[in-house]
Formats: C-alpha cells, structure tokens, sequence
C-alpha cells in the first residue's frame, strides 16, 4: 500500500522560512515525478512545483527563486524548502507521486501571517 506522509507545516511570519517533507512508503519515490500542490482557502488547487526522475525542477511563476523542490532517495523523501514565505503562500500543501497525480498525501497546513 502506498503512502505519503507529509510534515513540517506550522505558523510563520512573513519572510520566514519552512521545510516540508513528504516521505513515502510502498514505491521508489526516484522512479515518480513528485510534486507539491497547494490549495489556498477559497481557491483551487495549484502546482506548486515538480521533480523529475531524472532532477529536472518546474516552479510556478509564484514560487520561483523562494522555493526549492529537492530529494533525498535513500530516504525516499521528497523535500520542499520554503523562503521568504508570504501570507499569499498560506495553503495546504499536498505532496503527489507522478505525473497523473496517481498517489497523493494527506496535506499539511502552512499559515503565513503577522
């Protein structure tokens, strides 16, 4: 049975940073395009950012240059560090194995604000 297990969620400030994980149980996570979607209250959700089998990155024009999408396979975790977080950036943030969104976490809450 596959699972992803997303963490590190929480209240920040404005420009403060956060890192999520999302470690995964029943696949090979370097075999997926993992990604990091995130659903804003009151709005749909969005790709945040992808990584390929073979490391090429995507970001959406909102993240690029603050967020950074990484893995760790020997872990088997997929990693999303986050700068210079904005309220805009308040969401749950879902992590998702490949790339028809064939298997997807549960989320974690991050909340930007003052």
């Amino acid at each position: 049975q596959v699972q992803l297990v997303e963490s590190g969620g929480g209240l920040v400030q404005p420009g403060e940073s956060l890192t999520l994980s999302c470690a995964a149980s029943g696949l090979i996570f370097s075999s997926y395009a993992a990604a990091w979607h995130r659903q804003a209250p009151g709005k749909q959700r969005e790709l945040v950012t992808r990584i390929f089998p073979d490391s090429t990155t995507y970001y959406a024009d909102s993240v690029k240059g603050r967020f950074t999408i990484s893995r760790d396979n020997a872990k088997n975790t997929v990693y999303l560090q986050m700068n210079s977080l904005e309220p805009e950036d308040t969401a749950v943030y879902y992590c998702v194995a490949g790339l028809g969104g064939n298997y997807w976490g549960k989320g974690t809450l991050v909340t930007v604000s003052s």
